[in-house]
């Protein structure tokens, strides 16, 4: 991954086209024009014949992060991230388990594609933890998690801002530090419980910021976009 000490906030903010169309993406991309450079593309918009806008994107001169979060046997995650650094996807994710994050650093060497492990959803409390069958913290396991992805030699890790200071420590100054549930001073959570804004968020060491429904939700997309670019210079 590039130095994320040389990186501009366009190069860090990443828009989350957490939408059900191709259209409604293409629009989304057209509204916010050069202002924005990455965006990531998931579930909701991948499922809804989204993933051939990774390469029509790429084409673009844009980056895309195909937030998929593989979770499978090593041979199986092996051949999924071959398949996606095919696609052009400058990031993608795992889930956070050594041996799928031993299988993706394999697969992904000398393509460019960063591999991001999950550590912890931003959605969960360590109450949730505890219902699931984890014992410790949230904060335990996403240090856990930090070190085993930097012993796997993935490119980096996807982290709540919270737990930014903490991991940021253990991953070294090239690995990507990718934190969403990203919310201006004075929005919503939504269902996210461990939020920060965008400038704490750097402040703490992330290298990357995911920002989804305070953009693609506002009124105005592409003034809400420059607000939180604002933002992040300041920072």
């Amino acid at each position: 991954m590039t130095d994320p000490s040389t990186l501009s906030p366009r190069d860090r903010l990443i828009v989350g086209l957490d939408v059900s169309s191709r259209a409604e993406a293409e629009a989304i991309v057209t509204e916010l024009g050069e202002e924005v450079g990455f965006y990531k593309i998931g579930y909701q918009l991948g499922f809804a014949g989204g993933l051939p806008l990774v390469g029509e994107l790429a084409r673009m001169g844009k980056k895309v992060f195909l937030d998929l979060k593989l979770h499978d046997i090593a041979n199986t995650v092996e051949k999924g991230i071959e398949s996606i650094a095919g696609l052009g996807a400058t990031m993608t994710t795992i889930h956070a388990y050594p041996q799928v994050m031993q299988a993706a650093a394999k697969a992904a060497a000398g393509s460019g594609l960063c591999v991001l492990g999950v550590t912890v959803l931003t959605s969960l409390s360590d109450e949730d933890l505890r219902e699931a069958g984890y014992g410790g913290s949230v904060s335990d396991l996403v240090e856990l998690r930090a070190r085993q992805a930097a012993e796997a030699g993935i490119g980096g890790i996807v982290a709540s801002a919270q737990e930014s200071a903490l991991v940021r420590e253990i991953l070294s100054p090239g690995m990507a530090l990718v934190t969403p549930g990203i919310r201006p001073a004075g929005s919503e959570a939504g269902d996210q419980k461990r939020v920060v804004t965008p400038a704490q968020a750097l402040r703490d060491g992330s290298t990357h910021l995911v920002v989804a429904r305070p953009i693609i939700a506002s009124p105005d997309r592409l003034a809400a976009a420059r607000a939180i670019l604002a933002e992040m210079r300041d920072a």
